[in-house]
């Protein structure tokens, strides 16, 4: 899905090995060796390919998919695009990986239906793909998707805030992704549906791309459209973030409760700090590893993962609501990512 994509010292030093200007093939950290390893995996290789390799929560991904590799024994292929939708880039990546001779490829898709046919040629050629994070359209494209129930993820912070209101009426503003994007789609339907809401009781809605200056702006353009509002439904933490600022500089932060999904460490903390109620935290580490191990497996003995694996999400806040099952953010600064 799309994430905010803001360079840190510490992604400097992933940059080093990942290459930021531009979508290129590299083997690095645990796959640059030999690919000896145990259990007959040798040689083995495995691709992963990120939509960006700035944003944390793929920097995290890729960590989590080094570390498996490392104790496999096998050699780990990694390639990003240039920019969140840079699907011609995927579809090179896919190509250089098959090219390469890896056994399977994890990718998170940046565009959900262009890098099908791709991924159908990869398959045609006896390559595993499985997708991490974000679903293609249709699912049944890769062989099998480790991902984030985000409809769940929706749910669990729609229902946190309906709960948080105590029967006050909700003027709701939702700070979404963009339009026909999967992620976003389930997110927001499925915030809508633990608050127990449908579309006409939002009175503005916004896209953001995920980015923390866009979400400000789009919660100032809320503000003037509807200077009511009280509930704000964000598409991840950098876009809350955008417009707590923005509900800041107009002496509104501490009067309107914004809920969002992703369970980032910025994020978590400005849980803890006040600005955002509550987050819906997901694993990308995990993603990735189970995806590793899953091509591992491949290798071995044929075996082949299928269908869709959930790989958690946790609501978290400071401020627990009834009947709303949640964990505090000191088990979600521990389990954060970025």
């Amino acid at each position: 899905m799309s994430r905010t994509t803001r360079l840190t010292p510490s992604l400097l030093r992933v940059a080093a090995c990942t290459g930021i200007a531009a979508l290129t093939l590299t083997a690095c950290g645990s796959g640059s060796g030999s690919g000896a390893g145990s259990s007959g995996s040798g040689g083995v290789k495995v691709g992963l390919i990120t939509k960006t390799d700035t944003n944390p929560f793929f920097v995290k991904m890729k960590e989590g998919a080094e570390k498996a590799a490392k104790q496999d024994g096998v050699q780990l292929m990694t390639a990003a695009g240039k920019f969140d939708g840079d699907n011609a880039g995927q579809v090179t990546a896919i190509e250089n990986m098959v090219a390469a001779g890896v056994k399977g490829i994890l990718i998170t898709p940046s565009d959900s239906k262009a890098i099908v046919p791709a991924i159908a040629k990869a398959r045609a050629k006896g390559v595993l793909v499985i997708a991490l994070d974000t679903p293609t359209e249709p699912q049944s494209a890769v062989d099998a998707l480790f991902a984030t129930d985000n409809l769940k993820a929706g749910e669990l912070i729609g229902e946190y805030a309906k709960a948080a209101m105590k029967g006050k009426t909700a003027k709701i503003a939702a700070l979404d992704l963009a339009p026909g994007v999967s992620v976003g789609v389930q997110r927001h339907n499925g915030f809508l549906k633990g608050f127990g809401a449908t579309d006409k009781d939002v009175v503005c809605a916004q896209d953001t791309g995920g980015d923390q200056a866009k979400g400000q702006t789009a919660m100032e353009n809320c503000l003037q459209k509807a200077p009511g509002i009280n509930v704000v439904y964000t598409i991840n933490e950098p876009a809350a973030l955008g417009a707590y600022t923005a509900l800041k500089a107009k002496g509104r932060e501490k009067d309107v409760l914004i809920v969002s999904v992703d369970g980032g460490c910025t994020g978590t903390q400005a849980v803890k700090d006040g600005k955002i109620a509550a987050t819906s935290q997901q694993y990308p580490l995990k993603m990735a590893a189970e995806g590793v191990q899953a091509v591992v497996t491949y290798a071995k003995n044929g075996k082949k993962a299928s269908g869709y694996t959930d790989t958690g999400v946790t609501l978290v806040t400071d401020k627990a609501q009834a009947g709303v099952t949640s964990k505090d953010t000191l088990y979600g600064l521990q389990n954060c990512w970025g």
